[in-house]
This record gives structure tokens, sequence and C-alpha cells, in this order.
């Protein structure tokens, strides 16, 4: 399911991505915390659904706008 407030296709590769970048980390014996880790996200979950999820949905958050 894909937020509301996001381009569905941008999503959707994100969400592919983001399936792809925690299936490595997986093989390497990694957890779903390292995997979210690399992306500089916060960590506390123990699923890799809510990994993939939380990554896709970073990758299409519009970058903060610095002060001039």
């Amino acid at each position: 399911m894909s937020p509301r407030h996001v381009n569905p296709v941008q999503y959707a590769q994100a969400l592919g991505y983001a399936r792809s970048a925690c299936a490595r980390i997986f093989r390497d014996g990694g957890k779903p915390d390292d995997a979210l880790t690399a992306f500089r996200i916060e960590t506390g979950t123990s699923d890799w659904a809510v990994a993939v999820e939380r990554i896709a949905q970073s990758l299409c958050a519009s970058p903060m706008r610095k002060a001039a």
C-alpha cells in the first residue's frame, strides 16, 4: 500500500530499490536495524517488511530546504 501523498510510480521504484538493498544486507547476515542504519533512519524494528517500507518512504520524502 503506497502513501497517498507520494507519486505511485516513484513509490513503486523506491520500494523495488529498498527490497534489493535489504536483500543484500540480509544475504550478508545483517538485520533489519542494519538496513535502517545504512539509510540513516531511526532503528527499532526486527521485521524486514517494516524496514523495507520505511526505507521506501524515506527515499520518496522531499529533501529539507535550507535557509539562504
